[in-house]
């Protein structure tokens, strides 16, 4: 089928629920992408930050494979050595004590949801379930992370919501002003992907941990856009030096293939029990075996590498005339533009180089292994089309 012909029956045969770009994309190899008519392209987008190797990553491909000639799928009532192999680096590297494993962002958050709610219920008996999210955070499409996304937009349509979420601006006076003895947990991204690519402020995330532990309200950390590597970190939270409870994450944990996970630290490692939460999916051992192969390979000479290739963007992406701000940290890159966000993808997609958007902002999620060269290429590009 040539590109017309596959437009034409996504359009006709998908729900439109996507503001695509025009573009159908064939093949790749690391940070290069090759559409169905033979342009290739640097990718910064890492189909949203998934591609945490790029594309057709071998260690990651023979994981994968070498998992699906023994097994594709194992239900929940049994024991897979994948799983359990993630789940144990996860733990290791971070000091979890337990991971629950779902199919995506919003499956982790919920669990982070259902746990807050559960660890209350149990020690201080009904009435105290209320989430505080932030403005602006996204946290997920299903109901319950919907409703935790402090963003209006998201909101219209689709009513009635669940009870029990309050939104907080980011700052301590937000937080008291939405606290109450309902609460039961704090849900913040420490850097706010879909929202422009918000960086909190560090002395704001020290004190709500305070805040958090001297009321015992379990602190949750959504790392699904910001984790594995994406920030030189291994998670974006240890930048800040604070200590969540609840950690969630997907997206670059799979390397490419669906995943979630929501990591249980010392206060709530027993609050899930048998019955109170479970998954059909979840835990695939494919999908772990290639987590697996992803989370074995950050390690610190990566997560210093990642450090300076965002340092080197940023400053370089400040120079570039008609860029108003720059902010992010590692490889997850907001720029503020005189133009709109849109039309600034859509030209660098016709230059060879596929960026994202964030509200008003241009947003990179580029591979943690691009090359110096690439990376090079990628702000010639941005260079020409923002300063014009």
């Amino acid at each position: 089928m040539n590109k017309s012909e596959i437009i034409k029956d996504d359009k006709n045969f998908i729900a439109n629920t996507y503001a695509r770009f025009d573009i159908v994309v064939k093949e790749g190899h690391g940070s290069k992408i090759i559409d169905s008519e033979g342009k290739e392209y640097i990718d910064c987008a890492t189909g949203i930050g998934v591609n945490i190797f790029g594309i057709n990553d071998e260690e990651w491909k023979k994981a994968v494979i070498e998992q699906i000639n023994k097994v594709q799928h194992v239900c929940n009532l049994y024991y897979a050595q994948p799983q359990t192999e993630l789940a144990k680096l996860l733990c290791e590297k971070t000091g979890a004590k337990k991971v629950f494993f779902g199919n995506s962002g919003a499956e982790a958050n919920e669990c982070a949801i259902k746990t807050a709610r559960k660890y209350s219920n149990d020690k201080y008996g009904d009435g105290r379930y209320e989430i505080i999210t932030l403005k602006d955070s996204f946290h997920g499409r299903t109901i319950a992370t919907l409703t935790a996304t402090g963003q209006d937009a998201f909101h219209r349509h689709f009513a009635p919501f669940l009870e029990g979420f309050r939104y907080a601006e980011p700052s301590m006076e937000g937080i008291l002003s939405c606290y109450t003895d309902k609460t039961c947990a704090v849900m913040v991204e420490v850097i706010q992907g879909e929202s422009g690519v918000n960086v909190l402020e560090s002395k704001f995330l020290k004190n709500l941990e305070t805040f958090c532990k001297e009321r015992d309200i379990l602190l949750i950390c959504d790392e699904v856009q910001c984790g594995n590597g994406r920030t030189g970190h291994l998670y974006a939270y240890e930048a800040f030096g604070i200590h969540p409870d609840i950690v969630t994450t997907a997206k670059g944990l799979g390397g490419g293939l669906p995943i979630g996970a929501c990591m249980l630290f010392e206060k709530c490692e027993r609050t899930l029990g048998f019955g109170d939460h479970g998954t059909t999916f979840g835990g695939n051992p494919v999908a772990c075996a290639g987590g697996a192969s992803i989370i074995r390979r950050i390690d610190k000479n990566l997560l210093l590498e990642v450090q300076g290739k965002g340092a080197y963007f940023m400053e370089n992406i400040s120079k570039i005339s008609k860029v108003k701000g720059v902010s992010g940290m590692g490889l997850m890159i907001g720029i503020d533009t005189d133009k709109p966000a849109r039309e600034v993808a859509e030209q660098c997609l016709k230059k060879g180089l596929i960026v994202l958007t964030a509200h008003k902002k241009v947003r990179l999620l580029p591979p943690l292994n691009i090359t110096k060269n690439e990376i090079d290429e990628a702000l010639a590009i941005l260079n020409e089309v923002i300063s014009q």
